[in-house]
């Protein structure tokens, strides 16, 4: 149904209704489908069964920004015509990776078909793609962040279908990745573009998967034993490095130990810059960075069942976010946050103003009434003329229990986070911030990583000392304070945009950081005190399980889980994007689009002040 007028509105306003209304009839002709539902909302587009979420347009409509809307129009029509989600589901290979391209690949398929059809369709696709590459910030990658294989994958496709050439915006990862991808699956390219497969969703989705297996992503065993024959030749190259590399000055804590292979090397060039360490890692953890399995079980033989600990904490750093990048980078970042803000905010602040709306419905004062004594309740006094001798006409006003609150959010930092899910993060947790502050709820922002990749100054100290035997954790934590609970959210809002940093973002020890967290909570005088952890994956740092065995650090994690839950009047809660948290945490939820986390961490919230808090005695209680 077509979206009423609302009185009274603004030319702009009634101009930007008439285009919603034209892009709501062209998505239905050309989907072919007149029951199609279009709703608006979020920031990219999304199809399932015969419904499509489009961005709302912008507010203002120029030429641009309604090719741009168009555009992301068109590509949901098109998927609602030519694609099959229940052969997709069925056809799709196994790992996160291997389904992202193939995703892209398909959707690829399905706007190439509307651009050889209709030359507009295929501008108004061309610039709602420029935008969505924008949004990524891949302009700004550089040879040391990890190849986004999916995008190149489907800008490569676009180029043979369409005879169209990439968004210029895209220059930089075309020119980066184009010549790797080409060589390694230039002919599974060529036979999907070829054009009397368009049309066969089946026939397509068989050369999606020689392309998928040509890069070496679609086989989850083989990958499985290709990244435990590379931790164990990691390991003899460890060893080869520590016979010839003796005596080499120590790596800086942001710095990667030096190749395995470059022991010829000069010992005054050892030290490599961030963008060097990036560079020489991407090759062997491009993808199982943006990729984790769920267990590290079957990455690494075993656990040393040691029990946890660090083999050095003089590496490790907490830092606030000021001190870990200068004021005015700090301030760009935030602009940057900002920009992405504006596309989110109302989405995410509508469902925050339900949570504040719950809270100071909880927090307000309330009367009882039918008293012997108090204050004269107006309301009755009808009944007292009637019958002067009517009992019980007072009222007393009493206030409802609600016990003072900090809650602390704890966001995953690692690698795999980059992009969407870090940005998504840091905005849900900015408007959150503001929101609870409103209700009285102090709020502290914690981030957790590592200060390297693969082991920084702790390995190496390792390494010095012979390769000890169960050394433990053998990786400099790096975690991050972007607003204490005391701090107004104005003077902690410009410190959120460093979750945007390039190079921040490396490996997760998940366990250290919830004890971390923990303790800060323990610390604080609020009766009530609640974590919620956000992250994508299980813990993973290659040195450490290298060393202990895979399931090292998520032992530990499972044991910090278990102490918190069962003995600690901290009350714990779980999100994972993409990634089963409930077989850690007993109140969690997994969500699998990055965009449904703020909807997620306030119902979530919601939930537990609906619930009665259990008091410290009843957890021990349990405990025991």
């Amino acid at each position: 149904m077509a979206a009423p007028i609302i009185p009274h509105m603004t030319e702009k306003e009634k101009i930007r209704e008439d285009f919603k209304r034209a892009l709501l009839q062209t998505a239905r002709a050309l989907s072919a489908q007149h029951d199609v539902e279009v709703a608006f909302g979020g920031d990219h587009v999304q199809v399932q069964g015969k419904s499509a979420r489009i961005p709302l347009p912008a507010r203002v409509i120029d030429k641009k920004s309604a090719a741009i809307a168009r555009g992301e129009s068109d590509a949901a029509a098109l998927r609602l015509a030519h694609h099959d989600p229940e052969a997709h589901m069925r056809l799709a290979p196994n790992g996160a990776e291997a389904r992202a391209v193939f995703t892209a690949l398909e959707n690829a398929r399905c706007e190439a078909i509307g651009d050889i059809a209709l030359k507009g369709v295929g501008d108004n696709l061309a610039a709602s793609l420029a935008k969505a590459i924008g949004d990524k910030g891949y302009e700004q990658l550089g040879p040391s962040d990890s190849a986004p294989i999916p995008d190149v994958a489907a800008l490569l496709l676009r180029e043979r279908l369409t005879g169209r050439a990439a968004p210029a915006i895209a220059s930089n990862i075309m020119d980066a990745w184009r010549a790797d991808l080409e060589a390694r699956a230039g002919d599974a390219l060529d036979a999907m573009a070829n054009a009397a497969n368009l049309d066969d969703q089946e026939a397509f989705a068989a050369l999606a998967r020689n392309f998928i297996h040509d890069l070496d992503l679609d086989d989850d065993d083989q990958g499985d034993q290709t990244s435990q024959q590379s931790a164990e030749d990691n390991q003899d190259d460890d060893k080869d490095s520590e016979n010839e590399n003796e005596g080499d000055d120590e790596t800086g804590p942001d710095e990667m130990p030096e190749d395995p292979g470059s022991g010829d090397a000069d010992p005054g060039e050892t030290e490599m810059s961030e963008q060097e360490m990036d560079t020489d890692m991407e090759d062997d953890d491009g993808a199982s960075e943006n990729a984790k399995i769920s267990s590290l079980q079957s990455q690494f033989d075993g656990d040393s069942g040691a029990a946890y600990h660090a083999f050095t904490t003089e590496y490790d750093e907490i830092a606030e976010a000021v001190d870990l990048c200068d004021p005015e980078e700090l301030a760009r970042l935030r602009r940057s946050l900002d920009r992405q803000l504006e596309n989110l905010h109302a989405v995410v602040a509508r469902l925050a103003n339900k949570l504040q709306r719950k809270l100071m419905a909880q927090q307000n004062r309330s009367w009882s009434f039918d008293l012997d004594e108090g204050v004269l309740d107006a309301a009755r006094l009808a009944r007292i003329v009637v019958d002067p001798m009517q009992p019980l006409s007072y009222k007393m006003e009493q206030e409802q229990e609600f016990r003072d609150t900090v809650v602390t959010l704890l966001i995953d930092n690692s690698g795999s986070m980059r992009g969407r899910p870090i940005t998504i993060a840091a905005i849900c947790a900015d408007i959150l911030a503001r929101t609870l502050e409103r209700c009285g709820v102090k709020v502290e922002i914690l981030g957790f990583t590592t200060r390297a990749w693969k082991g920084g100054q702790s390995r190496e100290k390792w390494m010095a000392e012979g390769r000890p035997k169960n050394p433990g954790r053998l990786n400099d934590l790096r975690h991050v304070i972007y607003k204490p609970a005391d701090a107004p959210w104005r003077r902690s809002r410009t410190s959120l945009g460093l979750m945007m940093k390039e190079g921040l973002l490396k490996e997760n020890i998940d366990g250290e950081a919830l004890q971390w967290a923990h303790n800060r909570l323990l610390g604080r005088p609020e009766a009530r005190r609640i974590m919620m952890v956000i992250s994508d994956g299980a813990p993973v740092d290659d040195t450490t399980s290298s060393a202990n065995g895979g399931a090292y650090l998520e032992r530990h994690l499972r044991e910090m889980i278990h102490f918190i839950e069962t003995r600690s009047p901290v009350e714990l809660l779980a999100i994972g994007i993409g990634h089963d948290v409930t077989r850690y945490y007993q109140r969690a939820l997994t969500i699998v689009d990055v965009d449904q986390l703020g909807g997620a961490m306030i119902d979530k919230l919601a939930e537990l002040f609906d619930e009665n808090p259990p008091s410290d005695k009843s957890r021990r209680g349990r405990a025991a």
